[in-house]
């Protein structure tokens, strides 16, 4: 049973964003802080990263442990009410993201995930994976 009535899970899911969350933009304004121009949701590449950069063929996705499923196996179960919903979507979004990354890897692509507790707690670390990738891609590019 749902702890929530309809209408407040409705307001609720509503409230969710596909793009634009605090973790995407709060990992976005660090980069732009230290000079590195991203492009958002780029549509041109495959899996729309949140922030790319292509000159450097480096994706970032920025990905919430709730639609994401961290720890699935262990968590799987959290869910009461619309099981089969619920672990349907999420082992789907699972399942999409190895098929981007594969995608990108076969493409050449870098790519980047982060997990949205991962770039609260430490954004330092996150921002310097980003920054070692840019880096290593200019090295390689002799850019």
């Amino acid at each position: 049973m749902d702890k929530l009535t309809k209408e407040q899970r409705r307001k609720n899911m509503q409230a969710v964003k596909s793009k634009g969350s605090k973790i995407e933009t709060r990992l976005a304004k660090a980069l732009w802080a230290k000079g590195y121009r991203y492009r958002k949701n780029n549509k041109t590449i495959f899996g729309k990263p949140d922030l790319s950069f292509k000159k450097y063929k480096i994706a970032i996705f920025v990905d919430s442990e709730f639609w994401h499923g961290k720890d699935w196996e262990k968590r799987k179960h959290d869910h009461k009410t619309n099981q089969d919903f619920w672990h349907a979507k999420i082992e789907r979004n699972i399942e999409r993201d190895k098929e981007v990354n594969a995608e990108l890897l076969k493409t050449g692509w870098t790519t980047l995930r982060f997990w949205g507790k991962e770039i609260e707690k430490d954004l330092v670390t996150c921002v310097n994976k980003i920054e070692y990738e840019i880096k290593n891609a200019k090295r390689k590019n002799n850019i």
